[in-house]
């Protein structure tokens, strides 16, 4: 497949500063990119080639078109005179990406991901008294919170999405502590009684571990190169979204006290960034 992609390059893409990006891949998983409908259809057409050159076709039954735009924009692709569908969104390797591009479509699947796995133990794991706290706590280490978190190294943490993060969270755990919501427990009490680490704790240690890894990336890694990019062009009127490097910049300020002109420098040294993550306090009311 890397062999077909390289064949099939031209000058089609989506720029991130110096940067151009026309496809991404992961075994058989394609995806291509560019900056027009016009362009994409040139490139799907040189990929269609060189598959079947190969002995390879692209099925058009489970291949699919979206537009990254705020705007409602048609974009009309064919493969071996077939017309492709053009969807608003679009999961790609275990994620949901939206023609909109925001990712609370992404965290809301992931949490009704993780309900549904605690409603397929519900009876037989969460509530079974022949079990014993340790087990049901290895289970929701192991299963419940990577189901739930997923992908959450890229999340922008906004307090609605923190208030839905915690309260799935404790949605299992008061039920292993044996308590409901009418018992009025706070969650630090529970955390405390279970001895597990709060999850907000956990998902801002992530970001902010990847946020060291983006640092330390050598020259021409994509992640490394698109997080220091600089896109062109404007943003749309109205209040511009966070940017996931703004975030986790603001995050790191507030939670750690490393300015943003710092933050590279302080990720550098790898027992100062290890031993500051260590520290890291529960964020003040999310107990």
């Amino acid at each position: 497949m890397d062999r077909i992609s390289r064949r099939s390059q031209g000058l089609e893409g989506v720029r991130f500063g110096d940067h151009r990006i026309s496809s991404l891949i992961f075994a058989d998983d394609v995806v291509l990119l560019a900056s027009s409908s016009l362009d994409l259809q040139h490139a799907l057409g040189r990929f269609a080639a060189e598959c079947e050159a190969a002995g390879m076709r692209v099925s058009s039954s489970k291949s699919e078109a979206m537009v990254l735009d705020r705007k409602k924009l048609v974009c009309t692709l064919q493969v071996g005179g077939e017309d492709l569908p053009q969807v608003e969104e679009f999961k790609y390797l275990g994620v949901l990406f939206t023609s909109e591009g925001r990712m609370d479509r992404e965290i809301d699947r992931r949490i009704g991901a993780a309900a549904a796995v605690m409603r397929s133990m519900y009876r037989s794991v969460v509530m079974k008294k022949e079990l014993s706290r340790k087990t049901k706590l290895s289970i929701y280490q192991s299963i419940y919170i990577p189901t739930l978190t997923y992908g959450h190294e890229l999340w922008v943490m906004t307090e609605r999405v923190r208030s839905w993060i915690q309260a799935a969270e404790m949605s299992f755990l008061h039920r292993v502590a044996g308590r409901s919501l009418r018992d009025r427990v706070r969650s630090s009490v529970t955390w405390e009684e279970l001895g597990v680490e709060p999850l907000l704790l956990h998902i801002e240690r992530g970001q902010l571990r990847w946020l060291r890894h983006l640092f330390r990336m050598p020259p021409g890694r994509f992640p490394g190169e698109v997080f220091r990019a600089c896109p062109t062009g404007k943003r749309p009127r109205g209040r511009p979204r966070t940017r996931w490097r703004d975030y986790v910049s603001r995050l790191a300020w507030e939670r750690l006290g490393v300015p943003p002109e710092e933050l590279e420098d302080v990720s550098g040294e790898r027992e100062v960034w290890a031993s500051l993550l260590r520290l890291l306090p529960l964020r003040p009311g999310s107990g």
